[in-house]
């Protein structure tokens, strides 16, 4: 296959480089998410999982909604697509495209970024039902970190056009010096002003500037990546008739999916953090609120983040060419290839987390403030999320061969289904439940809408691609998706999983008295066990392939 390394050129590569990069990803984001551990454990020792850590959790998430709201997720989708077209149809490799794109974008930034640090005490307002003082810290943090978001836009716009021109591995290893900053400044928050109290207007300041140094940090490490791949970025502003208004068309049905999602989240944040404030007016031990809801998310979403993004990831140019020449044939077969090889890695990880949720949040944030009660809640939120993993990455796979298409407003309407019961059953979880199993309740909220979502949208794109492939394509890439060896490796995984599963339970729970690292150690070490066993039986293909590469590499090694 062919793919574009500079404006104007093209270098051939070898069919397995996508999964070579995809390796490479792999690599990067398995040590972003290693440090991003570390960050996390830094994070509860300091804050615990009480107020103070629910008005930081707010305040640093805030920047990632409003970007994301408003400009983050169209940057994501759109932009690779785009970038590759205008390579092969423009007689300067797209050089002046990128150049509009990038100018457009980054205006539009700076702007946004501007009345977001202006309206901090509204958005706070709009996110959380606090007063007084934790209102007031909530939203000193929102406001030093609400600059993220031209750096966080950058940081993606910088990104794509590296992605689009086959170079992956900076923006997966980037976020690695965004948490040492910010593991950095909460060492130093811990050392020398860390009380375990009320923070002062200095910690607050401290914590917030130090989070946002970190996003700038990640942003200024692609430039290496950037002088690389020779982007010569002239700012432009002839915009008119320049053929930037199809992908902002695109933009706009993303932005208006990224909506419906935030509505959801405003809903899921609104029901968190009232039930932590009616489970501390109950004296429940154990924080139950945002701040447990969101680090079992961040822990869920680490095999996500590994696996699916990195493959979808350096899948997506060559998913983007075969969309633009009309190969529905070669995209199926990508579709089917990227749902098989992450689900052979995430329904293991999947049983992980759901078989040792509980000593795998205490490896993570059992230190300083965090007690035995925190961790049992963050478990039980863990535990409800981790069946919604193996959904969330096939919907993810799914949803990125509508991008490929230039569809953007397929996945739109697709995506209604998914918020709308994420925020409905996590309303009826936090009406009908105690506040000590609310959070735990809206995690299985969202697992089951993810289903949900997954379904109708596989259902939607087989019907998209149902056109009948050219004579000599390959048996597979003409095989609708339902009849694909995709959904059979599905459901001989989830077969697989069921016995991984309880016995990882059993044996994690009999070595738990040897302490939680064992336990994991133990349970993972089950799962996996289980998973080999029945590779070759279920003819788990891509999980046999995957096994043998890690056991050559390990004999290499000796």
């Amino acid at each position: 296959m062919s793919t574009v390394t500079a404006p104007g050129r093209r270098t051939h590569r070898r069919p397995d480089s996508t999964l070579r990069s995809g390796a490479l990803m792999a690599s990067g984001s398995l040590v972003s998410r290693a440090t991003g551990f570390v960050r996390s454990a830094v994070v509860a020792a300091a804050l615990g999982v009480g107020p103070a850590a629910d008005g930081y959790a707010v305040g640093n998430t805030v920047p990632t909604i409003v970007y994301t709201l408003l400009l983050g997720g169209a940057l994501n989708a759109v932009f690779v697509p785009e970038l590759v077209k205008a390579a092969g149809e423009h007689e300067d490799g797209g050089a002046a495209y990128t150049d509009r794109l990038l100018t457009l974008c980054t205006a539009v930034l700076l702007l946004l970024t501007a009345a977001a640090v202006w309206a901090a005490p509204a958005i706070v307002a709009a996110y959380t039902d606090y007063g007084g003082a934790q209102a007031a810290t909530t939203v000193v943090f929102a406001r030093c970190c609400l600059p993220q978001i031209f750096f966080l836009g950058l940081f993606t716009l910088l990104g794509q056009v590296l992605n689009a021109r086959s170079r992956f591995g900076a923006m997966m290893w980037a976020p690695v010096l965004n948490n040492v900053v910010v593991i950095a400044a909460f060492g130093l928050y811990l050392v020398t002003a860390g009380t375990g109290g009320t923070l002062t207007s200095g910690e607050t300041e401290l914590l917030g500037w130090g989070t946002t140094a970190g996003i700038v940090a990640q942003t200024l490490a692609l430039l290496p990546s950037l002088r690389a791949a020779r982007l010569r970025w002239r700012p432009r502003f002839d915009w008119r008739g320049s053929g930037l208004s199809r992908p902002l068309r695109s933009a706009g049905w993303l932005m208006l999916l990224v909506f419906t999602n935030q509505v959801a989240y405003w809903v899921v944040t609104r029901l968190a953090t009232t039930a932590g404030e009616r489970a501390a007016a109950e004296g429940i031990d154990g924080g139950a609120g945002f701040s447990a809801y969101g680090n079992a998310y961040l822990l869920w979403a680490v095999p996500h983040g590994i696996v699916t993004v990195s493959l979808v990831t350096a899948l997506m140019p060559r998913m983007s060419r075969s969309a633009a020449g009309g190969d529905t044939a070669a995209l199926r077969r990508d579709v089917s290839s990227a749902l098989r090889h992450s689900a052979a890695a995430v329904v293991p990880a999947a049983c992980v987390l759901a078989a040792v949720a509980g000593p795998v949040m205490a490896v993570a944030f059992q230190y300083g403030r965090t007690g035995a009660d925190d961790i049992a809640v963050m478990a039980g939120a863990l535990t409800a999320f981790a069946p919604g993993l193996v959904a969330f990455s096939g919907q993810y796979v799914l949803a990125r061969a509508f991008y490929a298409l230039s569809d953007t407003r397929t996945p739109f309407l697709l995506n209604l289904v998914i918020a709308g019961l994420n925020a409905g059953l996590s309303t009826v979880a936090c009406m009908v439940l105690p506040a000590r199993w609310a959070v735990t309740g809206m995690a299985g909220a969202y697992s089951v809408a993810l289903f949900a979502g997954w379904a109708v949208t596989g259902y939607v794109l087989d019907r998209r691609l149902a056109a009948p492939a050219p004579a000599p394509a390959e048996a597979e890439a003409r095989r609708s998706l339902w009849r694909s060896r995709a959904v059979t490796a599905q459901v001989r995984l989830s077969v697989a999983a069921v016995p991984a599963v309880l016995l990882g339970h059993l044996v994690a729970g009999r070595a738990a008295a040897f302490g939680p690292l064992a336990a994991v150690a133990a349970g993972t070490a089950v799962i996996l066990t289980v998973f080999a066993l029945l590779a070759r039986p279920l003819r788990l293909a891509e999980l046999e392939a995957g096994l043998g590469a890690v056991l050559r590499r390990l004999r290499r090694r000796r």
